[in-house]
């Protein structure tokens, strides 16, 4: 990657930035059962996974009216296609963002104005180079980083390339959340509830 290729770190839009100021961690809510969880979370973010589609309407009306920022997992909730339908139906029924691995997907959200999170799986150099190649086109608002283990082996300039980005997979506890941070993630994603009130300031020292 030449410094040349490389472009400068998307700002991380105000609406999140203030999501993420006290409460650095988005919540995985896989499955309905953890919709109350996150209910009463003091968490502001979250992406939805694993939600039949036949739910996914009344679990967004009742986490938007809570005031909380709500994303689809397009690719990983069950009865929803993967097509620009699908992202017209949760525009509809009140979803702000959307989280796919595909680029096509999140162009479509972005233009109907809606948050964007690409998620990247980095297993080796060559995968991360594609990714860097992925995100670079498709400016998405956000990238999930997935492992966030794999982070500290990625390039300064990677991490920029792929900023702000959100640190997913075997984030653990504090300390991972922590150390996710310190690596240049805006916020930590885990689907552990015991971390979804997890204060900034709880991790100082």
């Amino acid at each position: 990657m030449s410094e040349r290729a490389t472009p400068q770190p998307r700002p991380v839009k105000p609406q999140l930035a203030a999501a993420f100021q006290d409460i650095p961690v988005c919540a995985s809510v896989v499955g309905t059962a953890r919709i109350k969880d996150f209910a009463s979370a003091s968490s502001q973010v979250c992406v939805l996974a694993s939600i039949p589609v036949g739910d996914l309407a009344n679990a967004v009306r009742v986490l938007v009216h809570l005031g909380k920022t709500v994303f689809v997992n397009i690719d990983a909730c069950p009865g929803l296609a993967q097509d620009r339908g699908a992202i017209d139906f949760l525009t509809g029924i009140g979803a702000q963002g959307v989280v796919s691995t595909r680029a096509a997907l999140i162009d479509r959200a972005r233009a109907l104005d809606m948050l964007t999170m690409q998620k990247v799986f980095v297993t080796d150099r060559s995968n991360l180079n594609r990714s860097l190649e992925g995100v670079g086109r498709s400016s998405p608002d956000l990238v999930e980083v997935m492992p966030a283990p794999i982070i500290p082996w990625m390039p300064d300039e990677a991490r920029r390339v792929l900023s702000p980005f959100v640190a997913a997979g075997f984030v653990m506890d504090a300390a991972g959340v922590a150390h996710s941070l310190a690596l240049g993630a805006v916020a930590a994603a885990t689907s552990d509830p015991a971390l979804w009130s997890l204060r900034r300031d709880q991790l100082r020292g």
